[in-house]
């Protein structure tokens, strides 16, 4: 189950949030007991990248003995 203010891993590409499979986001609002999250992704320095609502199968839970990766963040195409 994945609660408000848990991480989450992406687990599919958002090119037109500037987003990538593997970015790690943090819940913060879970829509009708699961059926949608409210994610938000920020930079190592706290600059938000964007607030989402993704579906169930696009996150899932951070595991335990996982490690983050940093990229550098391309400028998002609006």
């Amino acid at each position: 189950m994945i609660n408000e203010l848990d991480r989450v891993i992406l687990t599919s590409d958002l090119p037109e949030e500037g987003l990538a499979t593997g970015d790690v986001g943090a819940v913060v609002h879970v829509y009708r007991g699961g059926a949608g999250y409210e994610v938000e992704f920020v930079t190592l320095d706290g600059e938000t990248v964007a607030v989402v609502t993704l579906k169930p199968d696009q996150i899932r839970p951070a595991a335990r003995r996982e490690i983050p990766h940093a990229r550098r963040l391309e400028p998002a195409v609006r």
